[in-house]
């Protein structure tokens, strides 16, 4: 019989089946939950539903994940991704051409330079005047959701450019176009952190700052580095959000999403004290959380328990990964010792 030890002291273990435990529950739930339909010469189902919502989450994940293998967070995140949607609509909303592919191409492109700005700015917080992350990004949470409401003056902003629309809501090749841009920035991400030197810098960084700059690892540029790379997702991530709607809500846009990529990060298994990290785990994380997401309604929980629910299990998949919890596990299947019989003199 094969040593299955291994395999479930894997860090993906848990995350893993918990997911498995979930497409299951809702395929009681809804026995056509697996079904794929071709219509239109376009994939519709619920699992292509969750790929395609699960982007953005995806998206800022990613980001987040590499910031906490530097030992740091970014709360700002879910603010930027309202930013980009303000930015890229009102530009488009204020153009002589509003339809125009043109319009949205530079639209998109000024929101994504705005938040690169904006991560520069968080890295020039955290790792030149070593401010703490937490404290720093915190400012432009709250700031930055007031600078949304400020471009768009409060208001929800509409808008109607297809050019805009296809990165939320259109298709290339039968698959959503969200789906395909999360998968290739994943896929760029993994490469660099994998292929080359960036992901061991990153690492070191994360377990001893000090001892990565007496190694000559410029740290500073580092922290800053993956920083600017978490806004930018998180731009995407908006541009993605108000795509769908082809609208930028300021106060709603990335609501809470800074707290759902950080919960990925976490169940995939990327430790919050810095250093390694997993692309792959926080995949994993984001689906759970998407799926999660799409359970809740599909089982009956009344929405106002929603975030109670989403909660348990999420903890419940952390104390599963708990090194304490799993040797708590181990001691009560281990068989009582057999008492030792005293020698007769």
């Amino acid at each position: 019989m094969p040593d299955l030890r291994p395999l479930v002291r894997h860090q993906l273990m848990w995350p893993v089946l918990a997911l498995v435990v979930l497409l299951v529950v809702n395929v009681i739930a809804t026995p056509s939950f697996f079904s794929i339909r071709m219509q239109d010469g376009h994939l519709y189902g619920s699992l292509v539903d969750i790929l395609r919502n699960g982007a953005p989450v995806l998206l800022v994940a990613l980001g987040m994940t590499l910031v906490i293998a530097t030992r740091g967070i970014d709360l700002s995140v879910g603010a930027i991704a309202a930013i980009a949607g303000a930015v890229a609509c009102t530009s488009i909303a204020g153009s002589s051409q509003e339809s125009a592919t043109g319009t949205a191409i530079v639209a998109m492109s000024t929101a994504l330079a705005v938040c690169v700005l904006l991560g520069l700015w968080n890295g020039f917080l955290v790792s030149v005047l070593g401010i703490q992350p937490i404290i720093a990004t915190l400012v432009l949470m709250t700031a930055g959701r007031g600078l949304a409401m400020l471009i768009t003056d409060g208001q929800i902003t509409t808008v109607n450019n297809p050019a805009f629309r296809r990165l939320g809501a259109g298709f290339v090749a039968t698959l959503p176009v969200a789906i395909i841009v999360a998968l290739v920035v994943l896929g760029i991400t993994a490469v660099l952190t994998r292929r080359t030197a960036l992901g061991m810098l990153i690492e070191a960084v994360g377990i001893n700052p000090g001892a990565a700059r007496l190694a000559g690892v410029r740290s500073r540029t580092i922290i800053w580095t993956v920083y600017v790379f978490a806004a930018f997702c998180a731009g995407i991530a908006g541009l993605m959000i108000a795509s769908n709607t082809s609208a930028a809500d300021a106060n709603n846009a990335g609501l809470f999403i800074e707290l759902d990529a950080i919960l990925a990060v976490v169940i995939g298994g990327t430790s919050l004290a810095g250093g390694r990290f997993s692309l792959t785990g926080t995949l994993v994380g984001a689906l759970f959380i998407q799926t999660l997401a799409t359970t809740i309604p599909t089982i009956g929980i009344p929405a106002e328990t929603n975030y109670l629910f989403k909660a348990v299990a999420v903890i419940v998949v952390c104390l599963l990964q708990s090194p304490q919890a799993r040797a708590a596990l181990a001691v009560t299947r281990r068989p009582a010792a057999a008492p030792v019989k005293a020698g007769v003199a």
